[in-house]
């Protein structure tokens, strides 16, 4: 939706809210749409967007905020930014392989919040709350469940940062939920103060989908708070170049500007993004607002996301298409996070074919034949 379709969108569903409203982030969370009575306001629900938001229980939530809402095509529920926010009955079903914890992080965990899997580095979660909620998120089992087995609080944080500074081989943190950057900003210079204190952690990262769902909260003060903590870099989750806004771009480049390195994660998603034009061009634009395309995620997978998920041969072929058609700055690296707690696994096209002698047999992206002299 261009920039003149989302003002009329914010004039016709919140004619009450100044430009000051809208450009608050905190506005915006606090006018996030959570159910279906709320959502077709906005859309034109189709029967079964209706019938899955309706029947909700134990499943990931609804949520979205307004300005997120207002990039949805309120007539096409085969829009594909729409898909990845609004329910479908499909969501009900499991199919063979899915896990309501695909990635065995919960065994992986030696303290509540710490995911210690590889052997340097950790994944911190301090929230399991987020701006909008992805159909396909591999923490559904705990993300917008307040209350609940998977709470979090100072005393979780206290015994989580405990755990890593009496662990010196951990050199990495990822600090995820939910979206920390959904936190106040005295909360994430708390985090970010405690761990940076710790001699041994010498990167601090976030994973966030906020610049993408909440560019408000990207203020000239959080991006100053953020600033003190270097080395510090910012995982952001894009999924369609519909989410590449003026405002999105204005939000990336105050972060850049403020020499936070920024990489992009995506999930390869069925209907979505699973073709070389859409990728090609998100992660061109992506490239135009600082952003470096890093991983293309195979989806993983949890229950209810079957109508997700894309054949590894087929990602494997959008990778042939990306590579060598467009700039290598361009081109992320194509990965499955191993079921059962494996590990992020990359995958690439074949390209080497044979070895002949000390000849390597190669093809190149246009599927020519070059032979390269490798002595062993």
């Amino acid at each position: 939706m261009n920039r003149s379709a989302r003002s009329a969108f914010r004039r016709r569903f919140f004619p009450t809210a100044t430009d000051r409203d809208w450009n608050d982030w905190r506005w915006q969370l606090r006018h996030r749409i959570k159910d279906a009575g709320a959502l077709e306001q906005f859309i034109t629900l189709s029967p079964d967007e209706r019938r899955a938001i309706e029947r909700h229980g134990s499943v990931l939530p609804v949520g979205m905020t307004p300005y997120y809402a207002s990039l949805l095509d309120p007539d096409n529920p085969n829009q594909g930014l729409r898909k990845t926010v609004v329910m479908v009955e499909a969501e009900y079903l499991r199919s063979p392989g899915e896990e309501v914890d695909p990635l065995n992080e919960d065994g992986d965990t030696p303290v509540p919040g710490v995911v210690h899997r590889y052997p340097d580095r950790v994944l911190f979660l301090v929230t399991g709350t987020c701006p909008v909620y992805c159909r396909y998120c591999t923490r559904s089992r705990m993300v917008g469940k307040p209350g609940g087995e998977y709470s979090f609080d100072t005393k979780q944080w206290e015994q989580g940062i405990a755990y890593i500074a009496a662990t010196p081989t951990i050199r990495d943190v990822l600090i995820s939920g939910g979206d920390p950057l959904i936190l106040s900003d005295d909360r994430i210079e708390w985090l970010l103060s405690r761990l940076r204190a710790i001699r041994h952690v010498q990167l601090l990262r976030i994973g966030t989908k906020v610049p993408s769902a909440l560019p408000q909260r990207i203020t000239p003060g959080l991006t100053r708070m953020l600033k003190r903590y270097h080395p510090f870099y910012l995982s952001i989750h894009f999924t369609h170049p519909d989410e590449i806004t003026p405002e999105v771009a204005r939000a990336c480049c105050r972060l850049a500007d403020a020499g936070i390195p920024l990489g992009s994660q995506t999930v390869l998603l069925a209907g979505v993004n699973d073709d070389v034009v859409t990728l090609r061009q998100l992660f061109h634009k992506l490239l135009e607002i600082r952003v470096k395309p890093y991983y293309l995620y195979q989806c993983d997978p949890v229950v209810g996301t079957a109508h997700f998920h894309v054949s590894v041969e087929k990602g494997l072929e959008i990778m042939r298409g990306l590579r060598g058609h467009t700039t290598g700055y361009a081109v992320p690296t194509f990965t499955i996070d191993a079921p059962g707690g494996g590990g992020k696994i990359p995958l690439l096209p074949d390209q080497r074919l044979e070895r002949q002698g000390h000849e390597l047999l190669l093809r190149n992206f246009e599927g020519k034949i070059f032979r390269y002299y490798d002595a062993r």
